[in-house]
């Protein structure tokens, strides 16, 4: 063959001494085939490093070859989303599938052109997540989702437990009275957040003080919340939404209260910050995989609708819980 000629089934097929029908077969596993031809044909491929073509096999399969990623409009000033997209592009990518990305501003009149769907924190009341639950495509969503239509699968994370932790944390530091700004409970995320504080606050006996703020709260409406906390006797703040903590931290260093501060959303802003910031690392990388994943063993039939799985997250304490004259 020539250098510059391209490797294909047929190109294999040739140079193993085959058909093409048996170079297909030996290569996909199926087929009356030998297993000592299928080692050849194996070994010649591998030789001319001969890669499937991926648009023709989804062809076969009559598949799109495409999964649909659905993630709030939060995306382009937030780190979490960022990463969780990225790993649900890996894991696509190790499937040979190409991933689209869909958004809550995105109304269309037809279902997407895709084998599955990914949803990154579906919102209840959000017209698009509801539409997308609608078209009957097997679907995994990222935590819970709080409307009446429920995904094929889940993948979540104990939060309020790991709320429990920090709060704990930071009881252990010294506060008494910690305060939480946390978004609504059309997020399954957040709500699992607020229900966590007001038990760990009925268990503690200690007053609740919360500031609740859209669950794409700008600086100045995280900041607003935070000024209303600070209007009453609060020694430790947690803030849900990403972001938040940063956006907050100069205020409290202003106010010169001593006030200890965590996150509910671990970034590189939080690890950088002066002080660092306490902060719960949800993994969003590794969740996105892990969505992604499910979604395809649910293509495959490998898993059973209605499988959830639960995604580890993490505490790490940082110098802004600790505690300072």
């Amino acid at each position: 063959m020539h250098a510059d000629e391209p490797v294909t089934i047929l190109t294999v097929a040739r140079e193993a001494g085959v058909s093409k029908t048996t170079a297909s077969d030996a290569l996909r596993g199926s087929g009356r085939v030998s297993e000592r031809t299928r080692e050849q044909v194996a070994r010649v491929a591998e030789r001319l490093g001969y890669v499937p073509n991926g648009s023709a096999r989804h062809l076969r399969k009559a598949s799109t070859g495409t999964i649909g990623l659905h993630v709030p409009e939060v995306l382009t000033r937030s780190s979490y989303y960022m990463s969780f997209v990225f790993g649900v592009v890996e894991q696509a990518a190790r499937h040979d599938y190409d991933v689209t990305l869909i958004t809550s501003g995105q109304r269309r009149a037809r279902p997407p052109r895709v084998d599955g769907l990914v949803l990154g924190d579906p919102l209840s009341g959000d017209p698009v997540v509801e539409s997308l639950m609608a078209t009957g495509l097997p679907t995994v969503s990222c935590e819970r989702f709080p409307g009446d239509r429920q995904p094929d699968g889940v993948v979540w994370s104990e939060h309020a437990v790991m709320l429990g932790r920090l709060l704990d944390h930071v009881r252990d530091a010294g506060s008494t009275r910690p305060g939480l700004v946390v978004a609504g409970d059309e997020s399954d995320w957040a709500a699992s957040l607020h229900r966590g504080y007001l038990a760990w606050c009925t268990a503690k006996r200690v007053e609740p003080l919360v500031r609740r703020v859209s669950f794409d709260a700008n600086g100045d409406e995280v900041r607003a919340a935070a000024r209303a906390l600070l209007a009453t006797p609060m020694d430790a703040l947690i803030c849900a939404p990403a972001g938040a903590a940063t956006e907050v931290a100069p205020l409290l260093h202003a106010s010169g209260t001593g006030v200890l501060l965590a996150s509910c959303v671990d970034s590189a802003a939080t690890r950088l910050a002066d002080p660092p910031i306490t902060a719960i690392d949800l993994r969003p990388k590794e969740a996105g995989a892990s969505c992604a994943e499910l979604l395809f063993e649910l293509l495959s039939g490998t898993a059973e609708p209605g499988t959830e799985r639960v995604h580890p997250i993490a505490l790490a304490i940082r110098a802004s819980t600790t505690p300072r004259p």
